[in-house]
C-alpha cells in the first residue's frame, strides 16, 4: 500500500513551525509506506489542508452546518462500505480532505511536542479517510488502535 497526501498550506503562519511541511509529511509517509504492508498494490491518495481558525469555521458551518471552531476536519469521498468495494476494483483511490487548524494545535513553544500533537491529528484524519468513526465505544477503539500503529510507523 502506498498512501501520497498533498499538502496544502493555506495559513503562512505553518511554515514558522514546519518550514516545508510537503516535506514534512512526506517523510511521514515513506515510513509509514514502508512498515504498513496491507492492501499491496494498492495507491491512496488524499488532500491535507494546513489552515487557521476562520477558515476550518467557514467549512464546519458550510459541511456539517456548525460554526464553530474545531482543530480537524474530514471529509471522507467514501462510506466505509463503497470504500471496501473500491479497494477490491481499483488501484488509486481517493481519501478525501483533512483540513488542521494551526491555532488548535496546542504547545507550539515546543516544536517536539507540537510535531507531536500535529501528528497526532493528522493520522486521526487519515484513519477517518479508511472509513473509521468513533461514534460508539467498540469502533472508537478500533480506531485508536489503528492511530496507535500508525504514529508507531511514523515515530
Amino acid at each position: 500500500m502506498m498512501i501520497k497526501i498533498n499538502v496544502v498550506v493555506d495559513n503562512v503562519n505553518w511554515l514558522k513551525l514546519i518550514k516545508n511541511p510537503k516535506i514534512y509529511i512526506s517523510r511521514k509517509t515513506i515510513k509509514l509506506n514502508r512498515r504498513n504492508k496491507i492492501f499491496k498494490e494498492k495507491i491512496f491518495y488524499c488532500t491535507l489542508l494546513l489552515s487557521g481558525s476562520q477558515k476550518i469555521k467557514e467549512l464546519n458551518k458550510k459541511f456539517r452546518k456548525k460554526n464553530k471552531i474545531t482543530d480537524i476536519l474530514s471529509f471522507p469521498f467514501h462510506s466505509k462500505k463503497n470504500l471496501t468495494t473500491e479497494i477490491k476494483k481499483t488501484k488509486k483511490i481517493y481519501l478525501g480532505d483533512i483540513i488542521i487548524n494551526l491555532n488548535r494545535i496546542k504547545e507550539k513553544n515546543s516544536l517536539k511536542i507540537f510535531k507531536n500533537n500535529f501528528n497526532k491529528l493528522w493520522v486521526h484524519g487519515l484513519v477517518h479517510l479508511f472509513g473509521y468513526d468513533h461514534e460508539k465505544e467498540k469502533n472508537f477503539y478500533a480506531m485508536q488502535r489503528v492511530e496507535k500503529n500508525f504514529i508507531n510507523y511514523i515515530e
